[in-house]
């Protein structure tokens, strides 16, 4: 996969979380895919995982966005970093933003490990962590 491409997947799959559009991320993971949120110690294994960490995300968010995003592209690898910021309106109303660095390895023309590195507080919530 060539840089450009690496790009617009990287922001499809942030385009499915800020739509909440599991479809949407679906497309862009394998079906093992390893999702961790490194600085919460959480590893999630497959989609269906993934999904219910999403679906915790939407619940207890009106919304969350990213944007300003930076890239970092290792086409040779097929790994890509994505360095962001996050705007997440909690369900008071109240806004919270944050910066996050992910980091994607890419087999197959998919993610198949997603590593977040995340200020702040775990908004992720995988297990109530």
């Amino acid at each position: 996969m060539k840089n450009l491409q690496m790009i617009a997947m990287v922001e499809r799959y942030f385009k499915g979380v800020d739509l909440q559009d599991f479809d949407e991320i679906t497309a862009t993971l394998t079906q093992d895919c390893t999702f961790s949120v490194e600085t919460h110690g959480v590893i999630l294994q497959g989609n269906d995982a993934i999904k219910m960490m999403f679906n915790r995300l939407w619940s207890n968010h009106k919304s969350v966005q990213h944007k300003g995003f930076s890239f970092v592209v290792d086409t040779e690898n097929q790994k890509i970093a994505a360095q962001f910021s996050v705007v997440n309106v909690e369900l008071d109303g109240s806004t919270v933003y944050k910066s996050n660095c992910n980091f994607f390895t890419i087999e197959h023309g998919k993610f198949n490990s997603v590593a977040v590195y995340m200020a702040g507080p775990n908004t992720l919530n995988a297990a109530n962590r």
